[in-house]
This record gives structure tokens, C-alpha cells and sequence, in this order.
């Protein structure tokens, strides 16, 4: 019984290699971007970035502790 089934599966018109892929199924390399020259953002470096980004956290930092004091929402503990 197996032995039928294994010739009937080889006989099989399902799996010819002479046929061709569908076109879908063909690899194909996805089409390149026309390249486009990449400016840098705001014309700075990423380490002129950082250091501007730092600058400005630490600025915001001391006005914010300058406004506490000034509104008495943080005070020196006094021992």
C-alpha cells in the first residue's frame, strides 16, 4: 500500500522543475533611492548638537532652582 502511494506521489504532475516561477516569486533587488545628499541638522556635528542640548538642560536647571528660591518653594534647611 505504501509502496503505490510513494509511486503515485512521484508520478505527480504537481512538482515539475521545468516549469518557470511566477513573476512574483522571482528574486529581484528592491530599486535603489536616488541618493540624496544628507545636510546636517541646523548645520551643526551631533557633538555641537549634544553640547547645545546639555547647555540649554543645565540653563533651564538653574532658572528652575532660581524660581523656587525666589517663590520660597525651596528653601537651605538651616541647622
Amino acid at each position: 500500500m505504501l509502496d503505490n502511494l510513494r509511486e503515485s506521489a512521484a508520478s505527480s504532475p504537481f512538482f515539475e522543475d521545468e516549469e518557470e516561477l511566477p513573476d512574483f516569486l522571482e528574486e529581484t533587488p528592491p530599486p535603489k533611492k536616488p541618493g540624496k545628499p544628507r545636510q546636517p541638522f541646523l548645520g551643526m556635528s551631533p557633538g555641537q548638537r549634544l553640547a547645545l542640548a546639555l547647555m540649554l538642560f543645565f540653563t533651564v536647571c538653574v532658572l528652575g532652582v532660581m524660581a523656587m528660591f525666589v517663590l520660597g518653594r525651596f528653601m537651605v534647611p538651616t541647622f
